[in-house]
């Protein structure tokens, strides 16, 4: 596993063991700092290249999680300056929002059930993640 701070106090952490690739993993990561506060609108993100050094991941990888993230709405680049958090979130269609998230929540109980743990478990590991991702 690999960690990597950032000045935000936002964390990047890749599990490589997982099988999840490290685009997602990078990917997934942003939108949930994103959606517990821990980034916010216009804070920038570590280049490509730092964070693939960070990471030791090809900066290929980071790209194409940054430009996932650009196609979505989610993060702005500016050439020479660096990428940003957009500062107005584009949001969905409130019934696809329900269903991306009971999608969500359906693979993450699918998987904690053939991980042998329970949901109660993971949702205290979940709260206290999110704890430990607003602190200061």
């Amino acid at each position: 596993m690999v960690i990597v701070n950032r000045p935000t106090d936002f964390c990047f952490r890749l599990d490589l063991a997982t099988g999840v690739p490290a685009y997602r993993q990078i990917i997934d990561q942003i939108l949930g700092a994103i959606a517990s506060g821990a980034l916010q609108g216009g804070e920038q993100l570590p280049t490509v290249r730092q964070l693939a050094v960070d990471l030791s991941v090809n900066p290929n990888t980071v790209v194409r999680a940054y430009r996932e993230l650009e196609i979505r709405g989610v993060l702005t680049t500016q050439q020479g300056i660096g990428t940003f958090v957009t500062a107005q979130q584009v949001r969905s269609d409130e019934a696809v929002r329900q269903r991306q998230l009971d999608q969500l929540v359906g693979d993450l109980l699918a998987r904690t059930g053939a991980a042998g743990l329970t949901a109660d478990e993971v949702l205290t590991r979940l709260q206290e993640f999110i704890a430990d991702q607003r602190r200061p």
